[in-house]
């Protein structure tokens, strides 16, 4: 029994660096496999016949410049890396986390926490090392974030477990206590969404200003969340601010969503000809302003005091054009007589 299990462990092995050997290359000869694996032709070709019944699509070509080749198949398969190759993938990763490009940026998070759970220990401190010289620029201008942090939060939220740091608030700093649910890249920061234990409540924090971050080992029960994306957006756009407001538009969602950052507001479709915006500000009056300069009619759902606060502006807007008109009439006629 036990050169069997031994004789299976080592075609596995063997079927596994057959594999790798053709990810690295397009086409390779039966003889230079053979060599490589160190057995016969005729081992190779059941090897690639056990790759194929495992649904890699390795194809066979003959004469001159023919060979073995792995195709595109329906899936996406796994990919074996060796040790530098593993390393440049995660400090790529890591570059992409911090980058512009909508998207892309969670995307290489949780690809960079799938390829930290399988990471060897041994290359952990090389791809730390590395990070450091790895730096992004883009459009965005997203606030810094440094990799260990955003890599120790992605762990906790994959793995359930408790997470504290040190977070600003009105009269200082305080450790903060959560149940980190998902990280949330806007086109400007990095967001943590969680529950708040001291507060009892679903809270986002900005990642950049977090200090002293750490994951315990206590696991946590999951909760029934927000959706973590339009939880984020809504508190970045709109409850943040002193003053909230919401206006029905006139224009389809698609065109209003192309005018306006998804930091500054969010935008729901209501049909195909109209949209809501939520958003907030400072003041009533500033928030209002950049409604009117969209160009599209529109009207106040939310506050109350925002519609009063139209017509005081309407009124002074009207007051302001009627001086222009007869001011410009006064020059017209003055220069006439002249």
């Amino acid at each position: 029994m036990s050169e069997t299990r031994a004789d299976e462990r080592g075609t596995t092995e063997r079927v596994l660096t057959l594999l790798g050997l053709l990810q690295q290359r397009q086409v390779w000869t039966g003889p230079e496999l053979a060599d490589r694996l160190g057995v016969t032709p005729r081992t190779v070709r059941r090897d690639v016949e056990r790759l194929r019944a495992l649904g890699y699509p390795v194809h066979a070509t003959h004469g001159i410049g023919g060979g073995y080749q792995l195709g595109p198949g329906q899936d996406l398969p796994p990919l074996l890396l060796d040790d530098e190759e593993a390393i440049a993938t995660a400090v790529s990763l890591l570059a992409g986390a911090g980058g512009a490009v909508a998207g892309a940026s969670a995307a290489a998070l949780r690809a960079l926490t799938k390829l930290d759970q399988v990471l060897p220990v041994r290359l952990r401190h090389e791809v730390r090392a590395l990070s450091g010289a790895v730096e992004s620029f883009g459009g965005g201008g997203r606030a810094p974030v440094e990799p260990e942090v955003l890599m120790t939060l992605a762990r906790a939220c994959r793995d359930e477990v408790e997470a504290g740091f040190d977070y600003p608030s009105g009269d200082g700093v305080r450790r903060r206590r959560v149940e980190p649910h998902r990280l949330v890249a806007s086109d400007r920061r990095w967001y943590l969404l969680a529950y708040d234990l001291d507060r009892d409540d679903w809270r986002s924090f900005r990642v950049d200003r977090m200090t002293e971050v750490s994951a315990r080992t206590w696991r946590f029960r999951p909760r029934a969340v927000p959706d973590a994306a339009a939880y984020v957006q809504e508190g970045v756009a709109s409850r943040a601010y002193r003053h909230q407001a919401r206006f029905l538009v006139h224009a389809p969602a698609e065109t209003v969503r192309a005018q306006v950052p998804a930091s500054a507001a969010v935008v729901r479709p209501r049909g195909s000809e109209r949209c809501e915006v939520l958003s907030g500000a400072g003041s009533l009056d500033f928030v209002l302003m950049h409604v009117l300069l969209l160009g599209h009619d529109f009207e106040v759902l939310d506050p109350p005091e925002l519609g009063r606060r139209c017509r005081v502006l309407a009124e002074r807007l009207l007051a302001a054009g009627a001086t222009a008109s007869a001011v410009s009439g006064t020059g017209e006629s003055g220069t006439g007589e002249s």
